[in-house]
């Protein structure tokens, strides 16, 4: 697994590249940055050329906007399961939100709202797999591996109302 970094105006996130892609993305640590690495050392120029798309997708999600370009997702971290609601997460567009229960209907599994949750937990991408367009029934905001923060964020950049 290679790592870089991303800088942006809301600080630095890191990236982590598989020989398949994009495998991780973390947001940026609450207390500071991570220690400080060459940006793209040990990048192949394959991940050299991913990361540059992911960072363009990362700073249009930032600002709510439609992204244009994904790089490759390597979700292969995640279960059959996973993988279908991560799928479902990405045909949310930005401005618009589904409850765990819908998701869980799309992907065949209706009484499975708990699991989606665990799903959108499990989410190593939850930037560009938009978990974060996820609420509960009653559009309460819920929970975000990223934090409840930058999930707020992430919703009123988009334009979302949420209880």
């Amino acid at each position: 697994m290679a790592t870089a970094f991303i800088q942006t105006s809301a600080g630095r996130f890191t990236a982590h590249f598989s020989d398949r892609g994009l495998a991780r993305l973390e947001f940026p640590e609450a207390s500071g940055q991570a220690a400080c690495r060459r940006t793209g050392a040990g990048l192949t120029s394959v991940q050299r050329a991913w990361l540059r798309i992911t960072a363009r997708a990362v700073r249009r999600a930032l600002k709510g906007e439609p992204i244009a370009e994904f790089p490759p997702l390597d979700v292969s971290s995640g279960t059959e399961f996973q993988q279908r609601v991560w799928e479902e997460l990405c045909r949310i567009a930005p401005g618009h939100t589904r409850s765990y229960a819908e998701i869980a209907r799309l992907v065949g599994r209706p009484t499975a709202a708990r699991a989606v949750g665990r799903a959108c937990g499990a989410n190593p991408i939850p930037l560009l797999i938009p978990c974060h367009r996820v609420l509960a029934a009653d559009r309460r905001i819920g929970g975000f591996s990223g934090g409840l923060d930058w999930k707020r964020r992430l919703l009123e950049s988009e334009g979302v109302a949420f209880n």
